[in-house]
């Protein structure tokens, strides 16, 4: 069925009809909302006030395909190319995971901490950068910090980059592999800081198309033999490089809280606090030396 007209409120309507059967009523309508304000700044209140307010060919044609990718189930994030996170703007593409709100939960339980310490100028490093979300919102959260981003992949890391520069702050990226790394890093850090993958393979049927077909896998899923592979490895790291009264920082699956614990533990880390966020899910774990 083709759209009636070019008028926005027809577009719109046509357009979350054809959503529905796939992400539900108030979804659809939120990301119609979101694609007419990123393409063509047409905001809710413009549409209240113009309510003849029509689109180009062109402008039809553009909405039209950014559909069909949602139809595929393809992120909305991705779609538009950006995302919020802690109040700033990223740039996101299929190399990099959609931050997550959680996420933004392990940023600010870290900030909250240094914001109780005495002010200094603190070393960071983020393993696992991706988007560099967290790298970028700690360094913007935290002034005079020296921060360090650490990834596997260099198209993440040309990502990161770029939002860094978006985001006005000085961020020192390594290209290099936390399970075998190839440089030796000698610096000392007061906070090492990680949203490793952690969903194990058996969660997989649990995760939607939109995560499953669309995002890196190589930042999502571990082996179901060794879910704490990343988690083992990153602790080793900071037995070096960690700076007397450190603290690490790790976001977690919610179902192996206690393994963390155990872990944490086992590499000499007596000091271990399990916080669990909006969800009441057991999400950030805080490590202190």
């Amino acid at each position: 069925m083709k759209v009636p007209s070019n008028l926005v409120r027809d577009i719109r309507k046509h357009y979350c009809e054809q959503l529905c059967s796939v992400y539900g009523n108030d979804e659809s309508s939120a990301m119609i909302l979101m694609l007419l304000e990123h393409y063509f700044n047409i905001t809710r209140v413009k549409m209240a006030l113009e309510p003849d307010l029509r689109l180009s060919e062109s402008e039809m044609l553009t909405f039209h395909f950014a559909v069909k990718d949602l139809l595929k189930n393809k992120p909305i994030q991705y779609i538009i190319g950006e995302t919020e996170f802690c109040d700033l703007k990223f740039k996101v593409n299929e190399n990099v995971l959609i931050p997550r709100p959680e996420t933004s939960e392990l940023v600010m339980n870290i900030d909250k901490r240094q914001k109780t310490q005495d002010k200094r100028q603190l070393s960071i490093i983020d393993i696992g950068t991706g988007s560099g979300c967290i790298a970028i919102s700690l360094a913007k959260n935290i002034p005079d910090s020296k921060v360090h981003a650490l990834d596997i992949s260099e198209k993440a890391l040309e990502v990161a980059k770029e939002n860094a520069l978006n985001n006005n702050v000085d961020i020192t990226f390594i290209h290099d592999d936390i399970l075998s790394l190839r440089n030796k890093i000698d610096t000392k850090f007061d906070i090492i800081v990680s949203n490793p993958p952690y969903v194990r393979e058996l969660e997989k049927a649990e995760m939607r198309d939109n995560v499953l077909n669309w995002e890196p896998h190589n930042a999502l899923f571990v082996s179901d033999n060794d879910p704490l592979i990343f988690y083992r490895k990153i602790l080793k790291f900071a037995k070096n490089n960690l700076n007397e009264e450190g603290e690490v920082w790790f976001e977690i699956n919610e179902y192996l809280g206690k393994e963390m614990t155990d872990l944490c533990k086992e590499m000499g880390f007596s000091q271990v606090e399990i916080i669990k966020d909006f969800r009441g899910r057991e999400r950030v774990v805080g490590v202190m030396e």
